[in-house]
């Protein structure tokens, strides 16, 4: 029970510290929204903006969800966060994000590791990663590789191989991309 009141006073003291908004490209009710987190185990170190969460991470923050195995986020003066979450390879970061616009158009996307700076608005997924941008739980666009950056300001995607990629192991990339005519006229 002592546990359980010393995790809810942390997770309390957590959301209240990380009120800043993520974006302006997260949806507009999120920009308001406290953070919510929970972990196995949570350092705090709120000087410096800093929180290391360990075991079973899961970040809210208004339609935004980031989970994990182990995280660290620092909120920088102006109040933007840098989210860094790694999984496990039985269980993969992932992050999933309402888009700005069409009521039910989501971003989501697993990897090894899921990176997302709140001030660019830019997503990193490395490790098997995927990317799908969703509609009504349709599958618009989909992206697999061994590194996927999503930049939300620009809309702008990139697949990036392995470092230590040879000719024999290409394609190292795919992308099913729909046309965005038909996919914004459809609902």
């Amino acid at each position: 029970m002592k546990y359980l009141l010393t995790r809810l006073a942390l997770l309390s003291c957590l959301a209240l510290a990380l009120t800043a908004p993520f974006s302006a490209r997260a949806e507009k009710a999120d920009q308001d929204k406290p953070v919510i987190l929970e972990a196995e185990k949570v350092s705090v170190d709120d000087v410096k903006q800093v929180y290391d969460l360990n075991g079973q991470v899961l970040l809210i923050k208004g339609s935004i969800v980031v989970t994990g195995e182990d995280g660290h986020i620092a909120v920088d003066p102006q109040g933007y966060e840098f989210v860094d979450v790694i999984g496990t390879p039985d269980a993969v970061a992932s992050f999933r994000q309402r888009r700005e616009g069409l009521a039910d158009e989501f971003m989501q996307g697993r990897g090894a590791q899921v990176t997302y700076d709140a001030k660019t608005e830019f997503l990193t997924l490395t490790g098997d990663a995927s990317l799908k941008r969703l509609l009504n739980m349709q599958m618009l666009d989909q992206l697999k590789g061994s590194k996927i950056e999503y930049d939300d300001v620009k809309q702008y995607y990139r697949v990036v191989p392995p470092k230590d990629a040879k000719p024999d192991d290409l394609p190292t990339a795919r992308a099913i991309l729909s046309p965005r005519r038909k996919a914004t006229l459809e609902k």
